[in-house]
């Protein structure tokens, strides 16, 4: 082998071997550093604090704001309280101030007024919360009347459902067979929370968590939280927010997945005591209530489903722009990504998010974003 051919023959050898190196450099760094256990029969996914992808992997591009501060009464709004979207992306706002839904198509065209005040048929009181079933109705919440509303997509009035006393009646959302997951308090002699399954007539088929709430004149400010979801195979996922531990149950309410994730405990600041202080009770707390502060947040305070089984957890971190941290898991409880957003998220649907912001003179609008995904 002459001089020059051995120059070559190391040349590709060289490149070969960089090659090599380079590609398992990368699938070590995309590999994901957690644990899966199974504790009597459940699965259990450990998360690190780092995710699977790191770096600039998610994306959203604005596509359509709904509201306007003057112009046609259609196109605004006075107190937007919730919002949902069909499966041909036609979009349901519910205005609790002036209690009705308006719905607009795809493109933001306004289509119909659905509801009003009042307290006979098809009519409410005061409507706190809005979802469309998997079934294709809107489902909304009237605190006022301790009632369920149901409405088809057109806008006829279908039912209504007592909740038969149940105080706050908390995001209810139904799964393909009607049966509806919701949160409600009992005030007895003590305070306690309620996250319930309940069979499509509204009686109780099971009780998934209980929770004690502190009572008057005791105020946690920053009290632990449950929040749920459902996703489009009727899984359950909820959470207690007083640890990290997202739970994935059947429909049947039985636990198949814990998600747990490793995290560093965000302090509470004396800026935002001053701050809840001020936004409730003016420049000082009131005689009588005994404030009770924890040292420190609790580890998230909202999650969220897309409609491909990924769950978004709102944790206190902040990113620089001083938007809030999300965590994202995907359908197997992998930690996958960490994204910050400046809007909480009410609808993931079609590779699409939907918010409820407000524009500078602080009217509300409903805003749609194209969402992209760089996850390799």
């Amino acid at each position: 082998m002459n001089k020059m051919k051995k120059l070559l023959f190391y040349a590709i050898l060289f490149m070969g071997l960089f090659i090599i190196l380079f590609y398992a450099c990368q699938s070590q760094k995309d590999e994901w550093k957690g644990e899966i256990e199974k504790e009597n029969g459940v699965t259990v996914v450990k998360n690190p604090k780092t995710p699977l992808y790191e770096g600039d992997v998610f994306h959203l591009e604005e596509d359509l704001v709904i509201g306007e501060s003057e112009g046609q009464e259609e196109y605004m709004f006075s107190e937007v309280r919730d919002m949902d979207v069909d499966p041909d992306e036609n979009i349901y706002v519910l205005d609790s101030k002036e209690t009705h839904i308006q719905v607009f198509d795809k493109d933001g065209t306004y289509l119909r007024t659905i509801g009003k005040k009042g307290q006979g048929p098809g009519e409410m009181q005061s409507a706190r919360s809005l979802s469309i079933t998997p079934n294709n109705e809107i489902m909304v919440s009237d605190w006022s009347a301790r009632s369920l509303h149901f409405f088809s997509l057109d806008g006829k009035f279908l039912k209504s459902l007592n909740l038969k006393g149940m105080l706050w009646f908390l995001k209810p959302v139904a799964d393909s067979q009607n049966h509806i997951i919701a949160g409600y308090t009992v005030m007895d002699q003590t305070v306690t929370g309620y996250l319930k399954i309940f069979n499509p007539d509204m009686t109780e088929k099971k009780t998934i968590f209980s929770y004690e709430l502190a009572q008057y004149p005791k105020v946690n400010p920053f009290f632990a939280q449950c929040f749920w979801q459902i996703d489009s195979h009727d899984h359950i996922i909820w959470g207690y927010n007083d640890t990290y531990e997202i739970n994935v149950l059947k429909p049947d309410g039985s636990l198949f997945m814990k998600i747990l994730k490793e995290y560093d405990p965000v302090k509470i600041t004396e800026q935002e005591k001053q701050l809840f202080i001020k936004s409730n009770y003016g420049e000082e707390t009131p005689p009588g209530i005994e404030l009770s502060w924890d040292s420190h947040h609790n580890p998230f305070i909202y999650l969220s489903v897309d409609d491909e089984g990924r769950v978004f957890v709102r944790t206190y971190e902040k990113a620089p722009n001083g938007q809030y941290y999300y965590d994202v898991f995907n359908s197997q409880g992998k930690y996958i990504a960490k994204i910050s957003l400046e809007h909480r998220p009410r609808v993931w649907k079609k590779n699409k998010l939907y918010v409820i912001s407000q524009d500078e003179q602080g009217y509300q609008q409903v805003r749609r974003y194209n969402v992209t995904w760089q996850l390799n």
